[in-house]
């Protein structure tokens, strides 16, 4: 009882704070203010409306607001995200493009569940989907999944991306980023062994967590500073009675966010300090580049508790990916299977989550891959999150990605990258 209120309370305090900007926003609109030349007034006002769109943001799944792309008959295509395979815990979903042929480059790509929504990655599709066939894993947020649903953790989360890889068929073309590379690699070797014909042709890894120890961070470093007993006495709760996950466990997204926070205070303070002064000043706007960006990172989601814990303990302390002593079921998973998966790991210079080297390793455990199919790239001054939906994956990994997939695809031909 004292975790469902515990929680609740941390639900309550979102409210009350957007409740306050909300309140702060309007009093200090009121015409009547107008009159008065103190610009207090106008900042509080500035102040309400930011603190009142930032609090609501965090409790709303944000859409992936891709209606349209542009291809090379010069015509837009109404795009649509349709779930193809669902399960409890995430569902594979399929961008169609409206009257556009069969695509050569398949992709599945592998979003991270980390407290963030997979649209996270919405830059990414955006920018594949002119070129590509392009399938997302959406996980779902724990505290809207019943307790009949039963547990989810890091063997789970191995064997749902083996269904979705068997389901898009053998002309795959999978990129997993950041958290999912190691369990999207022993996903990999498990279809290598059991069933060799769903492999994917390529899989390239962005900015994953292979070896933790290969170049400790700070992320690193905290997982190996803290016990397993501390995690689950401070990180866990049970989700409140207002959801329909009432009772499960999980490691709350509000609790998450202040982490992610915490961990850049100074940078995320002085961008709200700015974005006050811009409202203030009646020079923002509803989709300026703060609230895009923040549109997005506010907007969290609770994840299992048992994903949290064993992803600490297997991948990051134990290290089972990085020793190849993962197992599924009590199944050993032997990544030196993978003999004909082409393998790509692509790093950061300025990565501060995943620092280069970490990836990297994945490429030696692949001891059954011959040379001609292993690649990598570093991106020089490029940090985490520009290597996937950044400026330095726009122009300079994108295209790097694509031929990668085009040297390993078997299928027909190929469109141009655009």
């Amino acid at each position: 009882m004292r975790q469902l209120l515990t929680y609740d309370f941390m639900e309550t305090m979102r409210v009350t704070n957007q409740w306050l900007g909300s309140t702060a926003r309007a009093m200090c609109s009121y015409p009547q203010f107008g009159l008065v030349a103190n610009p207090a007034i106008q900042m509080t006002a500035a102040w309400g409306e930011v603190m009142e769109r930032s609090f609501a943001r965090m409790a709303v799944k944000p859409d992936w607001g891709i209606r349209s792309i542009t291809l090379g008959d010069g015509r837009d295509h109404a795009v649509s995200p349709n779930v193809v395979l669902p399960k409890p815990f995430g569902d594979l979903v399929h961008f169609a493009v409206a009257g556009r042929e069969a695509m050569a480059r398949k992709v599945l790509l592998v979003a991270p569940m980390s407290g963030h929504y997979a649209t996270l990655l919405r830059s990414t599709v955006i920018s594949l989907l002119p070129d590509c066939d392009v399938y997302v894993t959406d996980w779902h947020n724990a505290r809207d999944i019943p307790v009949s649903a039963g547990k989810f953790d890091v063997e789970d989360y191995t064997l749902y991306l083996v269904d979705f890889m068997r389901h898009m068929g053998p002309d795959t073309h999978v990129i997993a980023v950041c958290q999912p590379a190691p369990l999207t690699l022993a996903a990999t070797a498990y279809l290598a062994e059991e069933d060799p014909k769903a492999q994917p042709r390529s899989l390239t890894l962005i900015g994953g967590p292979i070896d933790p120890e290969a170049a400790p961070t700070d992320v690193t470093d905290f997982g190996n500073r803290v016990t397993m007993g501390q995690l689950e006495q401070s990180m866990l709760q049970r989700v409140g009675f207002k959801y329909a996950g009432a009772g499960r466990m999980v490691y709350p997204g509000l609790q998450q966010l202040s982490s992610f926070m915490a961990m850049n205070a100074e940078k995320h303070s002085r961008a709200f300090t700015e974005q006050i002064l811009r409202v203030a000043k009646g020079e923002a706007s509803d989709n300026d580049k703060h609230n895009r960006f923040y549109d997005e990172y506010l907007a969290v989601m609770d994840m299992p508790a048992e994903f949290y814990l064993s992803t600490v303990d297997r991948i990051f302390k134990k290290r089972e990916i990085a020793k190849n002593t993962f197992t599924v079921a009590g199944k050993p998973v032997d990544i030196g299977k993978i003999t004909s998966v082409a393998v790509k790991t692509v790093e950061g210079g300025k990565d501060d989550i995943s620092a280069p080297g970490q990836c990297i390793a994945a490429l030696d455990l692949c001891t059954g891959l011959p040379d001609s199919k292993k690649a990598s790239h570093l991106e020089p001054d490029a940090g985490h999150y520009g290597i996937f939906a950044g400026k330095s994956w726009r122009n300079n990994i994108r295209p790097l990605v694509l031929d990668f997939i085009d040297a390993n695809n078997k299928s027909a031909k190929i469109k141009a990258v655009s």
